[in-house]
């Protein structure tokens, strides 16, 4: 009895510290932020007071909230497949027997460390309108240029654009990593088969990546919902809050308009988001993770 109690006590001090991380950065912050978003913005004059459920109400008035919900999910639908499915094609690239593929591999990925203000920078360079890159090349071939980060139908396509050329290396190494643990036997004893590599890759090396994109899927919208760096440095959300998104949208208000409970409110919808779009994704792609 008393090496069992031992035992348990053993166990629960391991955990602690982990629990204690998880409590205070996961558990805390998600409850506070609850209560925050059910307060009114306080002031010097007249403090914060309670008011149920008055800032939900004034975020379904909110135009500005459904446009940036609005903004929010064509840049995940632009980002999400796109990034998927171009680590997909750089990792059976870079698997195979090619000469320089310690550089390639090394070029793919070398966006995703660069820091997110670097990058920022680097593509202020490519859209800046007439001197940029994008616009010096397009000037050769007699198109005029265009003020890419200025006009609101084309500010959010840049900004997918740049946010897809970051995020897929990254992808790319779990990519890697999932096809460097399949067999080699599998496609050799398709070839013999007969089998053409699309029909190879369609029923036999795809479903075996399930696991890995179900990970990647998840990592890549969450990716989706939380820019800000990136828009802070190219369009402040702008023109006409047709680049701003939610998580930038949340700090505005936060720091910028000092509204912490309305940027509370804002945050539990975030959160609510996220944990739907995950649970789908997990009901959606369990069987064909587990293969049931």
């Amino acid at each position: 009895m008393s090496r069992n109690f031992m035992r348990h006590v053993y166990g629960w001090l391991l955990l602690t510290p982990a629990v204690v991380l998880l409590i205070s950065f996961t558990h805390y912050p998600t409850v506070a932020t609850i209560i925050d978003s059910l307060f009114s913005k306080g002031t010097a004059i007249r403090p914060s007071r309670f008011v149920g459920l008055a800032n939900y109400e004034m975020m379904i008035e909110d135009p500005i909230f459904w446009k940036v919900l609005i903004n929010n999910a064509w840049f995940a639908a632009g980002t999400i497949p796109t990034s998927i499915i171009l680590a997909i094609i750089m990792a059976l690239l870079v698997n195979r027997s090619l000469p320089g593929r310690s550089l390639v591999r090394m070029a793919y990925f070398t966006p995703t460390i660069l820091p997110m203000i670097a990058v920022a920078n680097i593509w202020l360079f490519f859209y800046s309108p007439d001197i940029g890159l994008i616009d010096q090349v397009a000037g050769f071939f007699g198109i005029a240029g265009h003020n890419w980060l200025g006009d609101p139908a084309t500010v959010l396509p840049a900004i997918i654009v740049m946010t897809i050329w970051k995020e897929a290396g990254f992808f790319m190494i779990f990519y890697l990593a999932a096809l460097q643990n399949i067999p080699p036997e599998l496609e050799e004893a398709a070839r013999l088969e007969g089998s053409t590599r699309w029909y190879y890759f369609r029923r036999i090396l795809f479903p075996l990546l399930m696991p890995t994109t179900l990970f990647v899927m998840i990592n890549a919208v969450l990716n989706s919902f939380k820019l800000v760096d990136h828009l802070f440095v190219l369009t402040k959300g702008g023109p006409d809050n047709a680049s701003n998104l939610l998580l930038y949208y949340i700090f505005e208000n936060a720091f910028s308009y000092f509204d912490t409970n309305y940027a509370a409110t804002l945050t539990v919808v975030l959160l609510g988001l996220l944990a739907v779009m995950a649970l789908m994704q997990f009901y959606f792609l369990d069987k064909r993770v587990h293969y049931r």
